[in-house]
């Protein structure tokens, strides 16, 4: 029988050393019941070691777990009210549609198991394929199927290890939209874990974005987007044009710096950096390109040309600035006459200072580090 506990989700000084390594440092975590949590990060950051712990798959080396006021931390995994759904599925090839979704309520002994099993297939619309086998369906059915095997359940906390990993992109990007439908609907704790940012974003209603086994930034989507506070969750949060170099002064709520030869304007409340060397950071959707200098602009940069790419909604512009970092420019096909440019021609990116950001200068390998994760 499982533990009946429900309430938030608390993770408490939570770590996990193996022999070589630590692959979850203390961690302290609070996810609140019924909210779609999402655990970001590129492989070996600890995310899934996390999941793991919570599901009790893994030991922690210390640390408690709690959902509510119950300490799951010593709590068998078949005990606690937690369930997961893997990137594999795990369905089992012998039974049909209808007798997976209902095995674990068949083997408690629940005698509505069969009417609990056609509601959770309901939910998830796969009502009409209840006599199939699994090797009937594409994968993602399999996927729906395996979700209302975990949700007929009905547990506290529902952990997604890359659910959808398997599957093409067009499949993807429909279930994300009705993983978070599903997750309104029965309105319980999902803890999604998974690479992919897109996925996170789409879904979650807070990410925890991890590295090297701690959490760098935590925060709704836009928020996270729009600000973030390390170098790595800049570049692995989206695509960010990075430069560094010093503060020069102030002016008002601006701080002013040298990057790449020009003056840029940040302002302080954006920055984690107020004096010394910066990591100046601006998203390419916010940065317009052009062939003459704007003028009246918060900041503005000379630079070359060099890629473009046409992709329908928008085009993408890689330019090269004087110090020699390459900057990625996203502008939108609005104009019946867009602007002619070509590799080789030298062009200006202008900006709201705004939109620029600023974390510490010493961020940049990691910053670098999560180009290279994506």
């Amino acid at each position: 029988m499982a533990t009946e506990s429900s309430g938030n989700l608390r993770l408490s000084g939570l770590t996990k050393d193996f022999d070589t390594f630590t692959a979850v440092h203390p961690m302290d975590l609070v996810i609140p019941q019924g909210t779609f949590f999402a655990l970001l990060g590129p492989s070996g950051c600890g995310k899934t070691t996390t999941l793991r712990m919570v599901a009790g798959l893994e030991q922690p080396s210390a640390g408690q777990i709690f959902i509510g006021d119950t300490d799951i931390t010593d709590t068998k995994a078949y005990r606690r009210n937690v369930n997961t759904v893997f990137q594999s599925y795990a369905l089992f090839p012998h039974l049909n549609v209808l007798d997976n979704v209902a095995f674990g309520l068949k083997r408690r002994g629940d005698k509505d198991a069969r009417s609990k099993a056609l509601e959770a297939l309901e939910l998830v619309q796969l009502t009409n394929v209840a006599k199939h086998r699994p090797a009937q369906l594409s994968g993602g059915m399999q996927q729906r199927v395996a979700l209302a095997r975990a949700l007929v359940n009905r547990p506290d906390v529902l952990l997604l290890d890359e659910p959808l990993g398997a599957l093409d992109l067009k499949l993807r990007r429909q279930m994300q939209v009705e993983l978070k439908q599903i997750q309104t609907s029965v309105g319980l704790t999902f803890i999604h874990v998974t690479h992919d940012q897109e996925e996170a974003m789409t879904m979650a209603d807070t990410v925890a974005v991890m590295n090297r086994g701690r959490i760098e930034q935590m925060g709704a989507p836009a928020e996270l987007y729009d600000l973030p506070k390390t170098g790595f969750v800049a570049n692995f949060l989206g695509q960010s044009n990075l430069g560094i170099g010093p503060i020069t002064g102030r002016d008002g709520d601006l701080l002013v710096a040298e990057i790449d030869g020009s003056k840029v304007s940040i302002p302080a409340s954006r920055s984690t950096v107020a004096s010394g060397d910066v990591m100046f950071g601006v998203r390419p959707e916010k940065v317009r390109i052009s062939r003459d200098q704007p003028q009246g602009v918060g900041s503005d940069l000379k630079a070359t040309v060099v890629d473009v790419s046409f992709s329908g909604v928008a085009t993408q512009y890689l330019v090269k600035t004087a110090s020699g970092s390459t900057w990625s420019v996203y502008e939108q096909n609005l104009d019946v006459d867009p602007v002619d440019l070509r590799p080789g021609d030298e062009v200006w990116l202008a900006w709201d200072s705004g939109h620029a950001f600023g974390v510490p200068a010493t961020d940049a390998p990691e910053a670098a580090s999560a180009l290279e994760e994506i």
